[in-house]
């Protein structure tokens, strides 16, 4: 066995068994633990932009790539026009650039403000030095390996159904550039970390966390006389 098939055909099963038995175990038996822990009093306005820039940012990268992994024939007929082609890389990588900032300017603020410094857990750390990776791989790996979703129909969507059928290609995975390699094992290891971390929350009532509008948390004083 090589590195290449431990980390892309061995990991991946670790990460999601941990990713659904984990998670189903939280939501069974620690309910409680299932919660955002909102930091919004501590530090807002860091919090709102930083906040506002990763969700929807990873959120609309990652539909795109689902996007890739059930319709990749669709995909590779929208790019057949060099117009569709060039709005689509150019969209995802502005996404993947304001993801990757709002990361950024998320975990800065648990480094920079005291406050919410101390409030902060190893796993809030992590799970945010994670995601910076993710991003900052899949920007590098659009700007240095372009047109992506022309070759990612091509590899990533076999190799990823080869992991969903129990028929693990890693193969697929050896000969891409580094980055990319680590863009590949990164989204593994975030599976692999996300149902220890706060943001397992997102999964409860997906419906009512993407619908429900931003939540004010405020100060409730009692009046010195």
């Amino acid at each position: 066995m090589n590195w290449n098939s431990l980390l892309f055909g061995i990991f991946p099963y670790i990460a999601l068994t941990l990713a659904v038995a984990v998670t189903a175990y939280r939501m069974v038996y620690r309910p409680f633990s299932v919660s955002a822990q909102s930091s919004q009093l501590l530090e807002q306005k860091r919090l709102f932009f930083g906040s506002v820039a990763m969700h929807w940012g990873l959120v609309i990268v990652l539909l795109g790539h689902l996007v890739a992994l059930l319709l990749p024939k669709g995909l590779l007929l929208w790019n057949a026009v060099p117009v569709r082609l060039y709005l689509l890389e150019i969209t995802g990588l502005a996404l993947g650039i304001w993801a990757l900032f709002g990361t950024y300017l998320l975990l800065a603020r648990r480094i920079s403000v005291a406050r919410v410094r101390s409030a902060s857990t190893p796993m809030d750390y992590l799970v945010l030095v994670v995601i910076l990776i993710s991003a900052l791989t899949g920007v590098l790996t659009a700007v240095l390996y372009r047109y992506g979703s022309f070759w990612f129909p091509a590899v990533m969507t076999p190799y990823l159904w080869s992991i969903l059928t129990l028929q693990p290609r890693p193969e697929l995975i050896r000969d891409l550039p580094f980055w990319t390699q680590l863009h590949v094992f990164n989204f593994w290891l975030f599976l692999a970390v996300f149902p220890f971390s706060r943001l397992v929350h997102i999964i409860t009532v997906p419906l009512g966390y993407a619908l429900r509008p931003w939540q004010i948390v405020i100060w409730v004083r009692k009046l010195a006389r």
